[in-house]
Protein backbone atom coordinates (compact mmCIF):
# COMPACT_ATOMS: atom_id res chain seq x y z
CA UNK A 1 0.00 0.00 0.00
CA UNK A 2 1.17 3.56 -1.40
CA UNK A 3 0.47 6.31 1.23
CA UNK A 4 -0.74 9.57 -0.51
CA UNK A 5 2.06 11.85 -0.71
CA UNK A 6 2.09 15.49 0.48
CA UNK A 7 1.04 17.98 -2.66
CA UNK A 8 2.30 21.17 -3.13
CA UNK A 9 0.00 23.45 -4.90
CA UNK A 10 0.94 27.16 -3.96
CA UNK A 11 2.35 27.40 -8.22
CA UNK A 12 -1.44 26.84 -8.89
CA UNK A 13 -2.98 29.36 -7.00
CA UNK A 14 -1.46 32.45 -9.13
CA UNK A 15 -3.19 30.10 -12.26
CA UNK A 16 -6.39 29.50 -10.72
CA UNK A 17 -6.66 33.21 -9.83
CA UNK A 18 -5.62 34.33 -13.56
CA UNK A 19 -8.71 32.22 -14.63
CA UNK A 20 -11.32 33.74 -11.80
CA UNK A 21 -9.78 37.46 -13.17
CA UNK A 22 -10.54 36.64 -16.73
CA UNK A 23 -14.08 35.05 -15.69
CA UNK A 24 -15.02 38.08 -14.08
CA UNK A 25 -14.33 40.48 -16.15
CA UNK A 26 -16.55 38.52 -19.22
CA UNK A 27 -19.44 38.61 -17.37
CA UNK A 28 -22.15 41.01 -17.74
CA UNK A 29 -24.17 43.01 -15.47
CA UNK A 30 -27.31 40.40 -15.07
CA UNK A 31 -24.12 37.51 -14.54
CA UNK A 32 -23.49 39.18 -11.32
CA UNK A 33 -26.39 38.77 -9.77
CA UNK A 34 -26.82 35.28 -10.57
CA UNK A 35 -27.68 32.78 -7.92
CA UNK A 36 -25.19 30.19 -6.79
CA UNK A 37 -25.27 26.53 -5.17
CA UNK A 38 -23.88 29.07 -2.04
CA UNK A 39 -27.51 29.67 -0.32
CA UNK A 40 -28.26 32.77 -0.76
CA UNK A 41 -25.24 34.27 -2.67
CA UNK A 42 -24.75 35.67 -5.78
CA UNK A 43 -21.88 35.23 -8.26
CA UNK A 44 -20.89 39.10 -6.39
CA UNK A 45 -21.01 37.54 -3.08
CA UNK A 46 -18.60 35.21 -3.63
CA UNK A 47 -16.49 37.33 -5.29
CA UNK A 48 -16.83 39.62 -2.22
CA UNK A 49 -16.11 36.40 -0.37
CA UNK A 50 -13.04 35.13 -2.53
CA UNK A 51 -11.70 38.87 -1.36
CA UNK A 52 -12.31 38.25 1.69
CA UNK A 53 -9.94 35.22 1.88
CA UNK A 54 -7.22 36.56 0.27
CA UNK A 55 -7.03 39.74 2.28
CA UNK A 56 -7.65 37.92 5.45
CA UNK A 57 -4.63 35.40 5.10
CA UNK A 58 -2.29 38.33 4.16
CA UNK A 59 -3.64 39.77 7.57
CA UNK A 60 -3.23 37.08 9.45
CA UNK A 61 -0.70 34.71 8.27
CA UNK A 62 1.67 37.54 7.12
CA UNK A 63 0.88 40.17 9.32
CA UNK A 64 0.10 38.72 12.32
CA UNK A 65 -3.12 40.70 12.40
CA UNK A 66 -6.30 38.57 13.29
CA UNK A 67 -8.89 41.54 13.53
CA UNK A 68 -11.80 40.51 15.96
CA UNK A 69 -10.42 36.88 17.62
CA UNK A 70 -13.29 34.49 18.55
CA UNK A 71 -15.12 34.41 22.30
CA UNK A 72 -14.41 30.91 22.05
CA UNK A 73 -13.46 28.34 19.65
CA UNK A 74 -13.12 24.77 22.22
CA UNK A 75 -15.03 22.99 19.64
CA UNK A 76 -15.43 23.03 15.92
CA UNK A 77 -19.37 24.02 16.31
CA UNK A 78 -17.99 27.36 18.01
CA UNK A 79 -15.35 28.02 15.01
CA UNK A 80 -17.96 27.04 12.38
CA UNK A 81 -20.52 29.66 14.32
CA UNK A 82 -17.38 32.16 14.27
CA UNK A 83 -15.93 31.68 10.60
CA UNK A 84 -19.49 32.22 8.94
CA UNK A 85 -20.11 35.45 11.33
CA UNK A 86 -17.07 36.56 9.45
CA UNK A 87 -18.37 35.68 5.85
CA UNK A 88 -21.64 36.95 6.44
CA UNK A 89 -20.15 40.22 7.38
CA UNK A 90 -17.42 40.64 5.28
CA UNK A 91 -20.18 39.78 1.88
CA UNK A 92 -22.92 42.18 3.34
CA UNK A 93 -20.30 45.22 3.08
CA UNK A 94 -19.03 44.61 0.00
CA UNK A 95 -22.69 44.20 -1.99
CA UNK A 96 -21.38 48.35 -1.93
CA UNK A 97 -18.45 47.59 -3.75
CA UNK A 98 -18.53 48.01 -7.72
CA UNK A 99 -17.91 44.56 -10.06
CA UNK A 100 -15.30 46.74 -11.18
CA UNK A 101 -13.60 47.74 -8.19
CA UNK A 102 -13.99 44.17 -6.94
CA UNK A 103 -12.10 42.59 -9.78
CA UNK A 104 -9.29 45.21 -9.20
CA UNK A 105 -8.60 44.70 -5.55
CA UNK A 106 -8.84 40.71 -6.31
CA UNK A 107 -5.88 41.24 -8.72
CA UNK A 108 -3.79 43.19 -6.55
CA UNK A 109 -4.19 41.41 -3.17
CA UNK A 110 -4.33 38.10 -5.02
CA UNK A 111 -1.16 38.28 -6.48
CA UNK A 112 0.21 39.44 -2.93
CA UNK A 113 -1.32 36.41 -1.43
CA UNK A 114 0.45 33.90 -4.06
CA UNK A 115 3.65 35.19 -3.16
CA UNK A 116 3.42 34.76 0.40
CA UNK A 117 1.97 30.89 -0.17
CA UNK A 118 4.96 30.44 -2.17
CA UNK A 119 7.30 31.99 0.26
CA UNK A 120 6.52 29.66 2.90
CA UNK A 121 8.06 26.58 3.83
CA UNK A 122 5.74 23.54 2.99
CA UNK A 123 6.68 21.05 5.87
CA UNK A 124 6.87 23.58 8.84
CA UNK A 125 3.49 23.97 11.25
CA UNK A 126 0.59 25.84 9.99
CA UNK A 127 -0.84 28.84 11.62
CA UNK A 128 -4.01 26.69 11.32
CA UNK A 129 -5.13 23.09 11.33
CA UNK A 130 -6.84 21.22 8.28
CA UNK A 131 -9.61 20.33 10.71
CA UNK A 132 -12.34 18.93 8.36
CA UNK A 133 -9.64 16.33 7.63
CA UNK A 134 -9.30 15.43 11.36
CA UNK A 135 -5.94 17.34 12.20
CA UNK A 136 -5.54 19.36 15.25
CA UNK A 137 -1.87 20.50 13.66
CA UNK A 138 -0.75 20.73 9.51
CA UNK A 139 1.73 21.30 7.63
CA UNK A 140 1.89 24.15 5.09
CA UNK A 141 1.15 22.27 2.21
CA UNK A 142 -2.01 20.80 3.86
CA UNK A 143 -2.99 24.56 4.56
CA UNK A 144 -1.90 25.52 1.29
CA UNK A 145 -3.64 22.81 -0.57
CA UNK A 146 -6.61 23.52 1.87
CA UNK A 147 -6.40 27.02 0.46
CA UNK A 148 -6.51 25.69 -3.46
CA UNK A 149 -9.96 23.48 -2.70
CA UNK A 150 -11.42 26.89 -1.25
CA UNK A 151 -10.17 28.83 -4.35
CA UNK A 152 -11.36 26.19 -6.92
CA UNK A 153 -15.30 25.24 -5.02
CA UNK A 154 -16.04 28.94 -5.12
CA UNK A 155 -14.94 29.85 -8.31
CA UNK A 156 -16.86 26.70 -9.49
CA UNK A 157 -19.89 27.68 -7.96
CA UNK A 158 -19.91 30.93 -9.81
CA UNK A 159 -18.67 29.36 -13.10
CA UNK A 160 -21.85 26.78 -12.61
CA UNK A 161 -24.19 29.61 -12.61
CA UNK A 162 -22.78 31.41 -15.73
CA UNK A 163 -22.47 27.99 -17.55
CA UNK A 164 -18.78 27.64 -18.09
CA UNK A 165 -18.27 24.79 -15.63
CA UNK A 166 -15.63 23.04 -18.26
CA UNK A 167 -12.33 24.50 -17.58
CA UNK A 168 -12.42 23.63 -14.03
CA UNK A 169 -12.82 20.01 -14.69
CA UNK A 170 -9.58 19.59 -15.95
CA UNK A 171 -6.73 17.61 -14.73
CA UNK A 172 -4.76 20.36 -14.04
CA UNK A 173 -7.34 22.03 -11.88
CA UNK A 174 -9.74 18.97 -11.02
CA UNK A 175 -7.46 16.50 -9.72
CA UNK A 176 -5.44 18.61 -6.87
CA UNK A 177 -9.26 19.67 -5.61
CA UNK A 178 -10.42 15.93 -5.24
CA UNK A 179 -6.56 14.88 -3.94
CA UNK A 180 -7.19 16.94 -1.42
CA UNK A 181 -10.48 17.19 -0.46
CA UNK A 182 -9.63 12.93 -0.45
CA UNK A 183 -7.63 13.62 2.08
CA UNK A 184 -10.78 13.75 4.57
CA UNK A 185 -11.90 10.16 4.82
CA UNK A 186 -10.02 8.96 7.21
CA UNK A 187 -11.47 10.83 9.48
CA UNK A 188 -15.27 11.05 8.37
CA UNK A 189 -15.17 6.97 8.27
CA UNK A 190 -13.38 7.26 11.57
CA UNK A 191 -16.99 5.85 12.94
CA UNK A 192 -16.92 3.13 11.03
CA UNK A 193 -15.41 -0.99 11.46
CA UNK A 194 -14.58 -3.74 9.08
CA UNK A 195 -12.92 -6.97 8.83
CA UNK A 196 -9.64 -6.29 8.73
CA UNK A 197 -7.96 -5.87 5.59
CA UNK A 198 -11.44 -3.85 3.95
CA UNK A 199 -10.87 -2.10 0.96
CA UNK A 200 -12.86 0.53 -0.67
CA UNK A 201 -12.43 2.02 -3.91
CA UNK A 202 -13.58 5.27 -4.53
CA UNK A 203 -13.66 6.48 -8.15
CA UNK A 204 -14.58 10.29 -9.30
CA UNK A 205 -15.41 10.18 -13.16
CA UNK A 206 -14.01 12.62 -15.31
CA UNK A 207 -10.77 14.06 -17.09
CA UNK A 208 -9.66 15.43 -13.97
CA UNK A 209 -11.17 12.68 -11.74
CA UNK A 210 -9.03 9.30 -10.26
CA UNK A 211 -9.01 6.59 -7.99
CA UNK A 212 -8.47 6.39 -4.14
CA UNK A 213 -8.71 3.49 -1.74
CA UNK A 214 -9.41 3.38 2.00
CA UNK A 215 -8.22 0.03 3.79
CA UNK A 216 -9.48 -1.29 7.45
CA UNK A 217 -5.66 -2.35 9.30
CA UNK A 218 -8.55 -3.25 12.31
CA UNK A 219 -7.43 0.29 13.85
CA UNK A 220 -7.86 2.90 11.60
CA UNK A 221 -8.70 3.75 7.92
CA UNK A 222 -5.87 4.24 5.49
CA UNK A 223 -5.88 6.09 2.39
CA UNK A 224 -4.09 5.21 -0.52
CA UNK A 225 -4.19 5.98 -4.75
CA UNK A 226 -2.41 2.52 -5.06
CA UNK A 227 -3.03 -1.01 -3.78
CA UNK A 228 -3.42 -4.63 -4.62
CA UNK A 229 -6.13 -5.32 -1.97
CA UNK A 230 -9.29 -6.89 -3.16
CA UNK A 231 -11.96 -4.53 -3.44
CA UNK A 232 -14.69 -5.00 -1.57
CA UNK A 233 -16.93 -2.12 -2.73
CA UNK A 234 -16.83 0.63 -5.52
CA UNK A 235 -17.91 4.09 -5.80
CA UNK A 236 -18.10 5.80 -9.09
CA UNK A 237 -18.96 9.43 -8.81
CA UNK A 238 -19.76 11.65 -11.75
CA UNK A 239 -16.92 14.59 -11.95
CA UNK A 240 -20.06 17.22 -11.58
CA UNK A 241 -21.24 15.58 -8.31
CA UNK A 242 -18.35 14.67 -5.71
CA UNK A 243 -17.22 18.89 -5.14
CA UNK A 244 -21.02 19.91 -4.44
CA UNK A 245 -21.16 16.29 -2.22
CA UNK A 246 -17.51 17.86 -0.58
CA UNK A 247 -19.41 21.46 -0.06
CA UNK A 248 -23.04 20.85 0.55
CA UNK A 249 -23.72 21.77 -3.22
CA UNK A 250 -26.14 18.81 -3.16
CA UNK A 251 -29.05 16.78 -1.07
CA UNK A 252 -27.86 13.22 0.14
CA UNK A 253 -30.70 11.52 -2.16
CA UNK A 254 -29.65 13.14 -5.47
CA UNK A 255 -25.99 12.44 -4.84
CA UNK A 256 -26.98 8.66 -4.37
CA UNK A 257 -28.91 9.13 -7.15
CA UNK A 258 -26.64 10.19 -10.07
CA UNK A 259 -23.55 7.77 -8.26
CA UNK A 260 -23.05 4.06 -8.82
CA UNK A 261 -22.20 1.19 -6.01
CA UNK A 262 -21.16 -1.91 -6.65
CA UNK A 263 -20.84 -4.31 -3.72
CA UNK A 264 -21.44 -3.47 0.03
CA UNK A 265 -23.96 -0.19 -0.13
CA UNK A 266 -23.28 0.20 3.60
CA UNK A 267 -19.24 0.48 2.91
CA UNK A 268 -20.40 3.69 0.47
CA UNK A 269 -23.30 5.43 1.82
CA UNK A 270 -20.67 7.72 4.54
CA UNK A 271 -18.94 9.08 1.28
CA UNK A 272 -22.42 11.07 1.18
CA UNK A 273 -21.79 13.01 3.71
CA UNK A 274 -18.16 13.82 3.57
CA UNK A 275 -17.64 17.68 4.01
CA UNK A 276 -14.51 18.98 2.71
CA UNK A 277 -15.23 22.85 4.06
CA UNK A 278 -15.70 24.33 7.13
CA UNK A 279 -19.75 23.77 7.44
Amino acid sequence: MKPTPPIFLAPLLARIDRELIQLLRSLTPEDWQRHTLAGAWTVKDIAGHLLDGNLRSLSMLRDGYFGDPPDSTENYRDLVGYLNQLNADWVQAYRRISPAVLIEELERSGREYCAYMESLDPFAPALFSVAWAGESESANWFHIAREYTEKWHHQQQIRRAVDQEALLYSKVFYFPYLDTSMRALPHHYRALTAAPGTCIQFTIQGAGGGDWFLIWDAKNWNLTVETQAHVDTQLIVPETVAWRIFTKGIDKKSAIETSEIIGKTALAEPFFDMLAVMA
